[in-house]
């Protein structure tokens, strides 16, 4: 008896957790939306040190960048995945390069957890590459494949096909939908809950959040890159 009710336990808290960090990454992602405005910063890289609430990224340009973790802030974890995982009625996010045909190529594809199926859904600035957008409504634009532009589109996928060895995914969304062709070898990963144990030396991360007047960036999200993955938002 006391097990089965140390089980009830450990399950009620593992899903309070999880609701809380669907709950939490909804209203961080709409909060997003006012502080890219205000000039949101992204930091991809590798932790180096963690102290506290204090966490040292080498950045893709070589440069430390010190991140502060704050009450608010959110951590989710991203585990490789491959193209089995993006199937039909699955909640995806992807960055997509527009190719010269004017198809969309995905560039990267990330599947979120069931509970946290609408997340980020739209359209907003991103910067994989040089003047590229993302957003939290509908994808609104697409990027020349050169270029160095691309978009980030959250839906559902309604629909599932082989193309050339990759996958030709119909995807729909409120307001519109959209057809993305995801190449052989594009990065997928699974998206899921995690805490700040998470992050520790040598994991690769991708955070977002408010730069601060002394230099460091007050952590919105943070992605950490689990068994070895690297976020490739």
């Amino acid at each position: 008896m006391a097990d089965r009710e140390e089980r009830g336990t450990t399950g009620r808290e593992a899903r309070a957790r999880a609701r809380g960090w669907v709950l939490g990454t909804v209203a961080c992602l709409a909060a997003a939306v006012a502080v890219a405005a205000e000039g949101e910063r992204h930091v991809r890289g590798v932790v180096s040190e963690v102290a506290g609430d204090s966490v040292t990224v080498n950045g893709q340009d070589g440069r430390p960048q010190q991140l502060k973790l704050g009450p608010r802030s959110r951590v989710s974890s991203a585990t490789r995945a491959d193209l089995g995982a993006i199937a039909k009625g699955a909640y995806v996010g992807t960055t997509a390069v527009q190719a010269k045909d004017g198809t969309l190529r995905a560039v990267e594809v990330h599947v979120f957890p069931e509970a946290a199926r609408g997340t980020g859904e739209g359209h907003r600035p991103w910067d994989l590459k040089p003047g590229s957008s993302m957003t939290n409504a509908t994808v609104a634009g697409a990027e020349d494949a050169k270029g160095g532009q691309s978009t980030m589109t959250n839906a559902n996928v309604s629909d599932v096909s082989g193309a050339s060895g990759g996958k030709r995914l119909e995807l729909s969304y409120a307001g519109g939908k959209q057809t993305v062709i995801v190449p052989p070898g594009t990065p997928v990963v699974r998206i899921e809950p995690a805490d700040r144990a998470a992050i520790a030396a040598g994991a690769h991360v991708f955070a977002a959040g408010a730069p601060q007047p002394d230099g460091t960036v007050l952590v919105d999200r943070m992605f950490v890159g689990k068994d070895g993955a690297v976020p490739p938002m």
